[in-house]
Formats: C-alpha cells, structure tokens, sequence
C-alpha cells in the first residue's frame, strides 16, 4: 500500500505541474503581440513599430480580440496590418474610411491580401456611416486624423459620429501629433500640429468623459516648429534631402495619446 501510495504521488505531480506549466504558457500568449508578429505586415511598416509603439498603445485603449473596433481613416493600413488579424477570428472590425483619394488605394490594399483582410468591414465616410449600427461599438481608434479635422472644419460632425456608434461606455481612443499648449493656436491649421487641450475640447463638445493620457507616443526631441510643420519630420520628410540626417535623428512627432469614454448615462 505503501509503494503504491509513493507511485500514484509521483505519478500526480509530474502531471500537476505540466497542467501548471501548460496554463502558464497559454496564459502568456498576447493576442496582440501576436498580431504584431503576423507575417502579413510589411516589413516597412514593422520598422515604424519603434516610434508608434502599437502594442502600448492598443493595451492603453484597451483593445481586445473579442471587441468590436472601429479605425477611423486607415488610410494606408498601417494600424490594420494588426487590427486585422487581432480581430479576425473573435471580433469586428470596421475601417470607416473618409471617401476621396484614401479609398480606392485602401480597397485595393484589402484586396491584396484577402486571407487577412477578408473579414474587415470597409464603411465609406459620411456616406455609408449609418451601416455601423448605433450604439455597438466597443472601441474608435484614430491615428494622425484629427489634426486633417481641424484643417477641414469638419472635427464636430465627426466626433459626433463616433459618440452615436459607440456603446455607453464605449472608448474613443485618440493619438495625433502635439503643439505645445504656449504655442498660437492659428498654427494648429496649418502646422499638422494640434494642443491636448483642443482635443479635449472637441471630444467634451460631443459627449465624451476624458479618461487620460499616456505618454507612449512622446518623442521629447520634437520642437514641433519646423518649416513645413510635422511633415518635415520622418516620414514624409517634406524637405528631401535638406538636414536629412538630422530629421532622421530626431524620428516621427511627439504625440499625444488621449483616451475618452461615452457615458453611461
């Protein structure tokens, strides 16, 4: 009885900590590490992970797998080379693309890769808005739009969309390039650049709570005052080969990364 005791004891344990070891390792695995890893991503756009710090940045907006997410002006599909697959299986995703010269060249994108992208649900903006049902959303995401808003005047009706789509409780996450709060406000339609505080106060105008911020996305040797506003800067690099180099030192914009949520009540 006694060895039979011990046998079944050794048997037990080896087991118990597979089983632990098992649990441990499943519970490791990042959804969205892992869609930052996909194969899909061009390798271009891969390098850029180091000024735009994706994985983050979608765990500060608290993006999940399972979660229904809306990408306003993906544009050229840098953010869904990852919501893509992150969503794929589990979740919804819907990029609201602006109509006008983003939008042919972004189907075409999806169509370059339909065993990835198959599933997005690409929503021409304003037209077809109304297709996103009120109230469903767990998440909008804007990269770098909000400041083309401004420049545009069309900032209030677009806000006012998100708030609709979203459910109560719903979370709006915004990044876009920083101007200093000093600076003259008239540089923020022409410069790229916009102040937390305008942000805030076009979300706030539509409804939404200010949840905070997190500093992610800074690049503390961003002065934000170059002669063609953020567009000098990598990686558009406006003035070619002019202090190329030291542009290139300097990398992408200092950005904000906002969060907003709808009310509940």
């Amino acid at each position: 009885m006694r060895l039979s005791a011990m046998f079944a004891a050794a048997m037990v344990l080896p087991m118990g900590v597979a089983v632990a070891q098992h649990a441990s390792h499943h519970k490791a695995v990042d959804p969205i590490a892992t869609a930052i890893a996909a194969p899909s991503r061009t390798p271009t756009n891969v390098v850029r992970d180091t000024y735009r710090h994706p994985a983050e940045t979608l765990a500060f907006f608290g993006v999940t797998p399972t979660a229904t997410v809306v990408e306003y002006a993906p544009s050229g599909g840098w953010y869904t080379e990852i919501l893509a697959p992150l969503l794929r299986d589990k979740g919804t995703f819907y990029a609201l693309q602006p109509s006008g010269r983003y939008l042919d060249g972004y189907k075409t994108f999806l169509a370059a890769k339909p065993d990835v992208y198959d599933k997005v649900k690409l929503v021409p903006f304003p037209e077809e808005t109304a297709s996103i049902p009120a109230n469903s959303v767990d998440t909008v995401l804007t990269f770098r739009n909000v400041h083309n808003m401004v420049m545009g005047g069309t900032e209030g009706t677009t806000f006012k969309a998100f708030f609709d789509m979203l459910k109560p409780g719903g979370t709006l996450g915004v990044v876009d390039h920083r101007l200093p709060e000093d600076r003259d406000t008239a540089l923020e339609k022409s410069s790229g650049y916009l102040k937390v505080s305008t942000i805030r106060r076009i979300a706030e105008a539509a409804g939404f709570e200010y949840v905070g911020a997190s500093e992610v996305n800074a690049n503390p040797k961003d002065s934000a005052d170059w002669p063609k506003g953020v567009w000098t800067l990598p990686p558009t690099l406006s003035q070619k080969d002019v202090d190329k180099d030291k542009y290139l030192a300097i990398g992408e914009s200092d950005r904000m990364t906002l969060k907003f949520r709808k009310p509940t009540k």
